[in-house]
């Protein structure tokens, strides 16, 4: 059985939401990022790349067509969302063998 794997995000900005208690929320360019790993899942490294880290916020809720957490991003990562999943009108279907050898 496969894991489920839960991403978090990182972002290379960050704002402060009042309208639900002054919580932070990712902006700018956002990265899809496994908590307890120091990179992205494209390989970028947090500290090198000076990208902000948000355990709290969940990758679906970063992604434009959400409408969560995704008022300031500009860009999401294409290589994140390819590895972390992007559902929506530009999402392509998963590769699938029709009918594979014997």
């Amino acid at each position: 059985m496969p894991r489920v794997r839960q991403y978090a995000v990182a972002a290379s900005g960050q704002w402060t939401d009042e309208e639900e208690g002054r919580r932070r929320l990712p902006a700018g360019e956002v990265h899809a990022w496994e908590p307890g790993l120091n990179q992205t899942v494209c390989g970028l490294s947090l500290s090198r790349s000076e990208l902000g880290r948000f355990p709290h916020v969940g990758w679906q809720d970063v992604l434009p067509e959400s409408g969560g957490a995704a008022d300031r991003v500009r860009r999401v990562c294409p290589r994140c969302a390819s590895v972390a999943g992007r559902r929506g009108a530009d999402a392509r279907p998963r590769w699938q063998r029709v009918r594979p050898r014997p």
